[in-house]
């Protein structure tokens, strides 16, 4: 019989903290962790860099030098 109380009052914790983890789970799946593939020259500065138009990427586009975005494609 005590078996049976524990046994009801985990599954009544379970249901409940479910709500709580999908909510937290949809909360994380729709948070941006990608940064963007190019960068315009004002988001370039932004994060403290400069565009660098002397050093050109594969896809012949100036880079990003220096702060947040460093290195990535400037267009």
């Amino acid at each position: 019989m005590r078996i049976r109380r524990i046994l009801a009052a985990v599954i009544a914790t379970a249901a409940l903290s479910g709500l709580g983890i999908t909510g937290a789970a949809t909360a994380t799946a729709t948070t941006p962790t990608a940064t963007p593939a190019s960068l315009t020259p004002g988001e370039c500065e932004q994060g403290g860099g400069t565009v660098d138009r002397s050093h050109t990427s594969a896809a012949n586009l100036p880079t990003c030098k220096g702060g947040k975005f460093n290195g990535q494609d400037v267009d």
